[in-house]
């Protein structure tokens, strides 16, 4: 059984938080959480959230054990962007682009 945790418009760039959702691709929960606890990363921060967010999902929806789960597949993909612009010099202008994310987080049961 696969159980899903979404996470949308968080105010972090796609490629930063790939990097994270790199880090603990295929491990276990525990260990994932305990990864991303100590990275010196601000965005694993957000990561480790909705790690957690999955872990509850599958305890209180479908009664599973959290420590016996693993992440079988964590993205991060891109969300919407702002685009603001900013005077430079001789009149013209430069863009400002804001990018967002968001984070989906699918674990599943070690044997599966």
């Amino acid at each position: 059984m696969q159980v899903v945790a979404v996470s949308k418009g968080l105010p972090i760039s796609a490629e930063k938080l790939g990097l994270v959702a790199e880090a603990v691709r295929g491990k276990k929960v525990d260990q994932a959480l305990a990864i991303l606890k100590f990275s010196t990363t601000p965005s694993s921060r957000e990561v480790a959230k909705v790690v957690k967010s999955a872990m509850a999902n599958a305890e209180n929806n479908f009664q599973l054990i959290p420590s016996e789960l693993k992440i079988v597949k964590i993205v991060a993909d891109q969300g919407r962007r702002m685009r603001r612009f900013k005077a430079r010099s001789r009149g013209r202008v430069s863009p400002i682009i804001k990018r967002s994310s968001h984070i989906t987080v699918i674990l599943g049961s070690e044997e599966s």
